[in-house]
C-alpha cells in the first residue's frame, strides 16, 4: 500500500496564499490533487492531506479529497521540518485507520509541472534499488560548484566553492551536478523508523527529470509557471 501525502500551509510569506492562487482558472493545489488521483487509479494507494487552512480543506473536499487530519500548530510554522510534517500525517493514517504502508510519496504543491509518468518512472527507479531509503526528483543544474560557483570568504574576497575547481578549465570537464527540484519524494516506510532529519541520506537515489521543472519560491517563480501552464508550454498530468 502507498500513502500519497500533500502538505500545504495556509500562510506563505514569499508568495501570499500561493497554494490556492489560481493558474489557468484552478487553484495551484488542484494540479497536485489531480495527478495524485491519477496515480491511485493505477496503484493501490490513498491520498492524505496535511494543512492548517480551512480554504485548502474546502478546495480539496470539492475534488473528493476529504481529510480528518488537521496539522497541529507546532508543525505549521516557517521552521517546521517537512520530514516531521509527513511523519505526523503517516502515523495518523496508520494509527487511526489501521493502514500499513510500504511507500510514502510526497507531492509538493508548489511544483505542479511533474507528470504522472514522472512519478511512475521515479517509483520504478526506487524499486530497482532495494537498499535505498528513498528517492527524490532532480533537474540538471545550470551552475556547478566544480566549475562556476563561488562563495564569500571570511576576509571578504570570493573563492571557488570547491577549491579544486580552479583547475577545471571548461564546463564539460566538471562532474555533473543536479538541483533537487522539490517536485516529488518517494520514501520506503523504513525511512521514518530511522529518524532521518533530511531527505538526503547515505542511501538516497535520484530521478532525473528531463522536462523543465521548478518550484515556486517567490512571485517571479509563480509568474513563470503561470505563463508556462496557461500558454500550454508544459504538461501537468
Amino acid at each position: 500500500m502507498i500513502l500519497i501525502t500533500i502538505c500545504g500551509r495556509g500562510g506563505s510569506k514569499g508568495v501570499p496564499n500561493k497554494n490556492i492562487r489560481e493558474i489557468n482558472g484552478k487553484p495551484l493545489i488542484v494540479y497536485t490533487i489531480e495527478v495524485a488521483f491519477a496515480f491511485t487509479k493505477k496503484y493501490p494507494s490513498i491520498i492524505a492531506l496535511s494543512t492548517d487552512s480551512a480554504r485548502i480543506l474546502a478546495i480539496s473536499k470539492n475534488l473528493g479529497l476529504n481529510s480528518e487530519y488537521i496539522r497541529p500548530d507546532f508543525l505549521a510554522t516557517d521552521t517546521s521540518s517537512k520530514i516531521d510534517v509527513i511523519k505526523d500525517l503517516l502515523f495518523f493514517e496508520e494509527n487511526n485507520h489501521g493502514n500499513k504502508f510500504d511507500y510514502i510519496i510526497d507531492l509538493d504543491i508548489t511544483s505542479p509541472l511533474r507528470t504522472l509518468k514522472n512519478i511512475e518512472d521515479g517509483f520504478d527507479v526506487l524499486i530497482k534499488h532495494p537498499d535505498a531509503y528513498n528517492l527524490f526528483s532532480v533537474s540538471s543544474s545550470r551552475r556547478n560548484p566544480h566549475f562556476n560557483m563561488v562563495e564569500l570568504k571570511p576576509d571578504g574576497y570570493v573563492g571557488m566553492v570547491k577549491p579544486h575547481a580552479r583547475n577545471v578549465l571548461y564546463r564539460q570537464a566538471a562532474p555533473e551536478v543536479f538541483d533537487i527540484n522539490a517536485s516529488f519524494y518517494i520514501y520506503r516506510r523504513k525511512f521514518f523508523d530511522e529518524n532521518f532529519s533530511s531527505a538526503l541520506t547515505e542511501k538516497s537515489v535520484a530521478f532525473i527529470m528531463k522536462e523543465f521543472c521548478m518550484d515556486i519560491d517567490d512571485e517571479m517563480d509563480f509568474q513563470i509557471i503561470k505563463y508556462l501552464i496557461e500558454s500550454n508550454k508544459v504538461r501537468t498530468i
